[in-house]
């Protein structure tokens, strides 16, 4: 039986964002970089967008910036003239969720299986994380930049089943069958409620709830990730 008594009901709609975002966007091939910048500016005319074509150069201007969003592709070549590879995007990936816990990412790929070799350290990422095939429309690629840039989670992509770490399901039993909103959720677990918003975010992800489905049926958000969690036996 659903429980309709949720005190705080997460809508499709609430996923909005500013509209003057600072973005790196990262890929090799010119026409693919500047047709990406063209995509985001046509959703955020006023952002402030800069671009790199290596590793070396990403991880320069990540040290020395604040972005608000990454945009890269995995198979980027280290320096200049060098050739791009998928491994080096992958261990550049995995240093930077190491070493900015807090920066939202998203990577458009025409590579996205081979995110699987990191996908601990992707689930483990506190901030935003989606990831886009390169051959998506340009609305669907938007509404995950726009997700990333929120601090959601969109990695479908490369699920390969129902895995829930101990926190994310104290968090539906919480919510599910105690009835306890997020605030009342945060000082039961002695967690914050970023953390909290941060775990939703995760078991949303893990369920396969996501804002393109949750317009396409008209469901709260929170709603239809509790009848996936009965469906998966996760919650009673």
């Amino acid at each position: 039986m659903v429980n309709n008594n949720f005190q705080e009901p997460q809508l499709c709609q609430d996923f909005s964002v500013e509209r003057k975002p600072s973005i790196l966007v990262v890929d090799d091939h010119p026409t693919i970089l500047n047709g990406t910048i063209n995509i985001i500016y046509r959703e955020y005319a006023e952002a402030n967008i800069v671009k790199a074509q290596t590793a070396q150069e990403t991880l320069s201007l990540i040290q020395s910036h604040q972005f608000d969003l990454v945009v890269m592709d995995l198979s980027i070549p280290d320096r200049t003239g060098e050739s791009a590879k998928i491994e080096l995007g992958i261990q550049l990936l995995q240093n930077l969720l190491k070493e900015y816990t807090h920066q939202n990412f998203i990577i458009q790929t025409s590579y996205v299986k081979a995110l699987i070799r990191i996908k601990h350290e992707i689930d483990n990422h506190q901030a935003g994380f989606a990831i886009a095939d390169k051959a998506l429309p340009e609305n669907e690629m938007l509404m995950r930049v726009n997700l990333a840039l929120v601090g959601a989670t969109h990695t479908k992509d490369i699920k390969t089943g129902i895995e829930l770490k101990s926190e994310w399901l104290d968090v539906l039993r919480l919510a599910f069958e105690e009835s306890l909103t997020d605030k009342a959720i945060a000082q039961r677990m002695y967690k914050s409620e970023r953390s909290v918003r941060i775990y939703w975010s995760k078991i949303q992800d893990v369920l396969g709830v996501y804002p393109e489905d949750c317009k396409q049926s008209g469901k709260n958000m929170r709603i239809h990730t509790e009848v996936r969690a009965r469906e998966e036996g996760l919650i009673d």
